[in-house]
């Protein structure tokens, strides 16, 4: 096969939602990529591809304002109010769903006037707008359904072959590619993690009664439960379970499944019914060991793979795109070298202490609530009762739910990035 050779300023391993968001933002800084990914783009555009949903923090939805994407989205159910509570399981002498005593945030924690604590967004809504904007913009090139077959890192830049057999040449390559990166493999970057013998159930339903936008979570002895609000008096549900409890479920008909969630939930929203498929997904905690060596990069799973209880995963893969896209614009405008690793390492160190934090953060949650030692419970349902309490307390939980924490990236502010002068 007859070899093509094409050149870029940056290579992106990966054309999911953080792929295909950091060409966006690189575009805007006028920086040339190319997006490569083993699927086609109609397969990602699938309702049947994935039944997740993400709850967007403010700050990450400013982002999809200033890249264009937000106007594309559609159908997004605003966060009014966050509960978080321990849970029950019903039993005929006792109804499930969460307990009294609750940590609430609402708007006035942000500091941010009418912006609400977030969005709730369907992932294939997302893909589908990163789709209608990439097609807009001529510095973007696609290569789907393609795959890299050979990487070689050199001095001055980074050559990809493709399963096509075209060669893709630029000086830095991202690797946004997932939890098991080809990019990081390749680059031979470690990873350290671990299982938590869990099981992500998500699918979507529709209730009786509003929910009013409020998103809920708590906490049952087998992992966290969240009904997290959708258009349409909907919700997405992230149900975490005992690995062999999850493989119970998964077989279950339809109506049996419906009476689980039903104990789950308990009455406060009226009867429940399925509304989707229902996928599962292994729960694991996977970090890279180092984020960058030269000309490579990695930027969201590829780089931090955490537990969902906090809803924060692609919230931090975005947060990856907006200073790694920063970084490289200025670099560019600085006539430096893009792949050199002294610049990515500042893109490196800029993410690192809020994603290690949140990672620890995340984990000890897990461990914490996972549980029904009586002692225990009786702890952390005082904590979350004092916490409540407690304003500053309040706030400081709700900006880092919203993305607002620390040195922002332009983009999570909400502007624009800009071509180079």
């Amino acid at each position: 096969m007859a070899q093509t050779s094409h050149d870029f300023d940056v290579l992106i391993s990966g054309g999911g939602l953080v792929g295909l968001t950091l060409a966006l933002a690189l575009d805007q800084g006028g920086l040339k990529t190319a997006v490569i990914d083993r699927l086609p783009a109609a397969d990602l555009l699938e309702e049947s591809f994935d039944g997740r949903a993400t709850a967007m923090g403010f700050a990450t939805y400013r982002m999809m304002q200033s890249l264009g994407v937000a106007g594309h989205i559609g159908e997004v159910q605003p966060i009014e109010q966050i509960l978080v509570s321990d849970g029950r399981i019903g039993s005929p002498s006792h109804r499930g769903g969460p307990s009294s005593l609750t940590l609430h945030f609402d708007h006035r924690e942000t500091g941010t006037g009418d912006e609400p604590l977030g969005w709730m967004i369907e992932n294939r809504r997302i893909r589908l707008a990163l789709d209608r904007q990439v097609a807009t913009r001529s510095g973007i090139t696609r290569f789907a359904p393609d795959e890299i077959e050979g990487l070689q890192i050199g001095a001055g830049q980074v050559s990809a072959r493709l399963k096509s057999g075209k060669v893709l040449n630029a000086p830095v390559i991202v690797g946004a590619d997932g939890r098991g990166s080809f990019v990081r493999k390749k680059a031979g970057i470690r990873t350290y993690g671990w299982s938590y013998d869990q099981t992500g159930i998500v699918t979507t339903v529709a209730m009786e009664n509003a929910h009013q936008g409020v998103a809920h979570e708590y906490f049952l002895p087998t992992g966290p439960f969240a009904i997290l609000p959708l258009m349409h008096n909907r919700a997405n549900i992230v149900w975490s379970e005992k690995t062999s409890r999850a493989t119970a479920l998964m077989t279950m008909s339809r109506s049996d499944l419906e009476q689980e969630l039903a104990r789950r939930f308990g009455d406060f929203l009226g009867a429940v019914k399925l509304d989707a498929p229902v996928w599962s997904y292994p729960l694991s905690m996977e970090l890279a060991a180092t984020w960058a060596k030269p000309r490579v990069v990695l930027a969201g799973d590829a780089a931090h793979g955490i537990h969902p209880i906090a809803g924060q995963g692609l919230n931090l893969g975005l947060k990856d795109v907006a200073a790694l896209a920063e970084v490289l614009v200025e670099a560019r405008g600085l006539g430096q070298d893009l792949g050199d690793l002294a610049v990515l390492e500042r893109y490196a160190q800029w993410r690192r202490t809020d994603t290690m934090t949140l990672a620890i953060s995340c984990d000890a949650f897990v461990r914490l609530f996972s549980n029904d030692i009586a002692p225990v419970r009786a702890l952390r349902t005082l904590g979350l009762g004092i916490v409540d309490a407690i304003g500053p307390a309040r706030r400081f939980f709700a900006s880092h739910a919203g993305g607002a924490v620390g040195d922002l990236p332009k983009l999570l502010r909400g502007e624009s990035l800009g071509a180079p002068a």
